[in-house]
């Protein structure tokens, strides 16, 4: 077992470490820490047994435990995270799984990250695990895990990419309101600017945007994402096995994630394109992906799946990485 901290005792923070402790077989909590004593976060690892810290990333370096950790979860904020990352970069065998968007390392969504020939169709040519050569030293060390929205949906935009040329993915995300807390209300710019760079960089679109909504409707509902994107004409049911395929994939290590409906193709004709900004008009083939997840119920409710998918995520990025 690897020891492992967690930096920001809000709700996200707060789910990871619970997640970890009930399920993880390679990982355990070393330290949980916060900024705000009172918090609920902090209290409830009290009651769990876990070490902790409520005075940031500079009390526990400070902390005997700090020499047993081997990988650090930020769950912070994307301002938050740059200020940690510069507190940890004299500190180069530690490694760091970014839940912010702060967009410092490289982008990490594991159906995509983990599969080298999937990596490969896409033009990932680097191993982010292996922590290749042509990353800067910077990068090696700090892995982002992009947004919830971004977990959610590149996985899709990256199975039609598989397929044909993805030339435009649009994601909606709509989270309940109840599931954010203050760290991802400040983050709204970035989860947008962030989530719209790595349906680039990861899903394989040429051209990605991303659009979130809070959804403030009593009862809160579950997480619903919405993916679009437009690529070459190609087979329709090989796209669809493909994202059926995925949809499998994610469900490996968050089993609340599933196709709401099924998938939905419209052609787009060569008389009548449509304009992309930075792209140009574009016809071809229009996938449209409706998604849902239901969270595991490990901090907030079921309907917190964008909790859900985001610890899942980071958690299996964490397993990994300790193995290398």
């Amino acid at each position: 077992m690897k020891k492992v901290a967690i930096i920001g005792s809000g709700n996200i923070g707060t789910d990871l470490m619970i997640k970890i402790i009930r399920t993880s077989k390679v990982l355990e909590m070393g330290c949980f820490v916060g900024i705000d004593p009172e918090s609920d976060g902090l209290a409830r690892a009290k009651r769990m047994g876990v070490e902790v810290c409520a005075t940031g990333i500079d009390g526990l370096i400070e902390m005997p435990i700090w020499k047993e950790i081997d990988v650090v979860f930020d769950a912070t904020s994307a301002k938050a995270h740059v200020y940690n990352f510069g507190r940890m970069e004299a500190f180069p065998d530690k490694k760091i799984v970014d839940l912010t968007p702060a967009a410092i390392g490289p982008f990490v969504v594991p159906a995509v990250s983990f599969d080298s020939d999937l990596r490969s169709k896409l033009g990932l040519h680097f191993d982010t695990f292996a922590i290749a050569n042509t990353q800067s030293d910077k990068q090696r060390i700090n892995f982002n895990m992009v947004t919830c929205g971004g977990q959610a949906t590149i996985p899709i935009v990256a199975a039609v990419s598989r397929i044909a040329k993805v030339h435009y993915g649009e994601i909606v995300a709509s989270i309940a309101s109840k599931s954010a807390g203050p760290g991802t209300r400040a983050n709204i710019d970035e989860f947008t600017e962030t989530t719209s760079e790595a349906i680039e960089k990861v899903g394989g679109a040429t051209k990605g945007k991303a659009i979130i909504i809070l959804n403030p409707a009593e009862p809160p509902l579950v997480m619903r994402d919405t993916v679009f994107t437009l690529s070459d004409q190609a087979d329709r049911e090989e796209i669809r096995e493909s994202i059926h395929a995925m949809v499998a994939e994610v469900q490996q290590y968050v089993p609340g994630y599933t196709l709401h409906q099924e998938v939905q193709f419209d052609d787009i004709p060569e008389d009548e394109p449509v304009f992309i900004e930075g792209v140009g008009y574009k016809s071809g083939l229009k996938t449209t992906v409706l998604l849902q997840v239901i969270g595991a119920g490990h901090y907030l409710p079921e309907y917190a799946g964008n909790l859900d998918i985001m610890t899942s995520a980071a958690m299996a990025v964490g397993e990994k990485l300790v193995q290398y």
